[in-house]
């Protein structure tokens, strides 16, 4: 054994209640490599999907110690979970962080998931024949190691230090992007920098922290969503919805919704019966504007007929996650355009700079709850329609007509009292989540999500 490892580690899957698989799989540890348990196809230990649903892409991570305070360097393991989803659990607890393993450790990818058994010993197996009727060693026997401990073997130790602890980006850092919000985190760092940049520019200044904040609003959504959509196809919805408020196209709308359709606005100050001032606020402000913000999502579906896979998916819509996605990049076009081309430029004009960005901090969060909402809740049904075509009008029509009602109570909740705006908008973003989480049910990718599941996958 001169110049060879002696030590053999590995995991041993748990054959699951009522299998008749009599080789349940073991799989080696490395004293020089990290071992990462997931669905993802990256993973050095792959489960499958349509089994272990519970199991997040990159559940846990099983890593090598480096351990400074013996000197034959005996081998030391650690397991990690990855912020999954369903959690890991050693030995029927919950892990938080890292926990140093020791022989006979029981690992449970979430509450009910698959099981392994952690497992070293010397690689020359001990001659004693009544080990050698035990199942775990018939499993460690296959790969030339023994079942039981080796004597003086130090697997569990807390004064041990690794490598990776005193330098957490060595262990950390390839999964950062992924689970630390690396980027969400470079961009506010940005936009801090910038807006330091503006200060003393009013307009500079407004444009950067509401372009900051509905972008935060939008994130939300997209987190919740669960589905990789390209930035440039939802930066492409925002920047087409600009355009058409700029166009002839909104003169137009106005004209058909509050000139021919009784969607006439009440004027500031103006007094109107509720009736009237409802009525208004659903044909020149719900059916108006949430058909002007399905304009995007409708040419990103026109757009997804005429090109090929992969570019279809990416562009178009093709189930009711795309529409949500969509919508609500629209709608974050239309918050900023009307924030700061209309309500904030009035409010300096009769009070000055200081309370229009008062105004400007509430309009644009409020959004998650008010355009972003409607929206989103419209752009679900139209995804919907592509999955269900011989329904298509029937389920357009319920959407279009919920999507403006919310938006209509929400105009008029805010000439009542704010507590009735409150009910409104808490029960707008609530359509909105439920939307989100019926179209994860109903999405064909559904096994590529990566939405947070809060209780179990069956969401």
């Amino acid at each position: 054994m001169t110049g060879q490892d002696p030590y053999v580690a590995f995991l041993w899957q748990v054959p699951a209640p009522g299998s008749t698989e009599r080789n349940s799989p073991c799989y080696p540890l490395s004293r020089t490599q990290s071992v990462t348990v997931g669905r993802d196809l990256h993973c050095q230990i792959i489960l499958d999907s349509h089994l272990f649903g519970m199991v997040s892409r990159r559940h846990a991570q099983i890593r090598p110690v480096l351990n400074f305070k013996t000197q034959v360097r005996e081998p030391i393991w650690e397991i990690c979970d990855l912020n999954s989803a369903n959690g890991t659990y050693l030995n029927g607890y919950r892990l938080s962080g890292c926990q140093i393993l020791q022989v006979g450790d029981r690992i449970t990818l979430g509450a009910n998931g698959p099981e392994f058994i952690f497992e070293c010993h010397l690689a020359e197996p001990p001659r004693s024949s009544s080990l050698a009727a035990q199942p775990n060693q018939q499993k460690a026997s296959s790969l030339g190691v023994s079942a039981s401990p080796a004597k003086g073997v130090r697997l569990r130790s807390t004064d041990s230090v690794t490598l990776t602890q005193l330098f957490p980006i060595l262990s950390t850092g390839k999964e950062l992007a992924h689970k630390a919000y690396l980027v969400p985190g470079i961009i506010t760092v940005g936009f801090v920098v910038l807006m330091f940049a503006a200060v003393g520019q009013p307009i500079a200044f407004n444009l950067l922290l509401a372009t900051y904040l509905v972008g935060a609003a939008f994130y939300l959504v997209y987190q919740l969503c669960g589905k990789r959509k390209p930035w440039w196809v939802l930066a492409a919805a925002l920047g087409v919805m600009v355009l058409i408020l700029r166009s002839p196209i909104l003169p137009a709308f106005i004209v058909v919704f509050r000139q021919i359709l009784p969607g006439r606005l009440p004027a500031p100050g103006e007094s109107v019966s509720f009736l009237s001032l409802i009525t208004g606020m659903f044909f020149g402000a719900g059916l108006m504007e949430e058909l002007l913000k399905a304009i995007p999502v409708l040419l990103a579906y026109w757009c997804g007929r005429w090109v090929r896979s992969p570019w279809q998916e990416k562009i178009g819509v093709w189930e009711p996650l795309d529409g949500i996605l969509l919508g609500t990049a629209a709608a974050a076009g239309f918050t900023l355009v009307e924030t700061l081309g209309q309500y904030v430029p009035e409010i300096e004009q009769q009070s000055g700079s200081l309370e229009g960005l008062q105004l400007l901090i509430p309009r644009v969060l409020g959004s998650v709850a008010g355009h972003i909402a409607y929206s989103g809740y419209l752009g679900y049904f139209i995804g919907l329609s592509v999955l269900k075509p011989r329904k298509r009008w029937s389920i357009l029509s319920i959407g279009y007509l919920s999507a403006a009602i919310l938006h209509a109570l929400w105009n008029a909740a805010g000439t009542i009292n704010a507590l009735f705006l409150m009910v409104v908008g808490g029960v707008s973003y609530t359509f909105l989540a439920a939307a989100i989480l019926k179209a994860r049910q109903l999405s064909p990718t559904r096994a590529q999500n990566f939405a947070t599941r809060l209780s179990s996958p069956a969401d």
